[in-house]
């Protein structure tokens, strides 16, 4: 799955790596959630949208404690 990916900032290594596999990636902080296809962010636990309620229908990757490799698979399966 090529697509469009959102990324938190603090992710930016990841958001390098993931545009050279042909991934179009996008600030998580400025972004329009309903349109990516995927959401990477650093913990489930962390409040990136600063919201209590969040309902958002594409799937969220928690990375941490995933290699590139893991996450990249993650990607490929959806």
């Amino acid at each position: 799955m090529q697509g469009i990916i959102a990324i938190e900032k603090n992710l930016a290594q990841l958001a390098d790596l993931l545009e050279t596999e042909g991934y179009d990636i996008v600030a998580l902080e400025n972004s329009n959630v309903e349109a990516v296809d995927a959401i990477v962010v650093s913990g489930v636990d962390h409040n990136v949208m600063n919201m209590k309620d969040i309902m958002v229908h594409v799937p969220i990757i928690n990375a941490s404690g995933k290699s590139t490799d893991e996450i990249l698979e993650e990607l490929e399966r959806l």
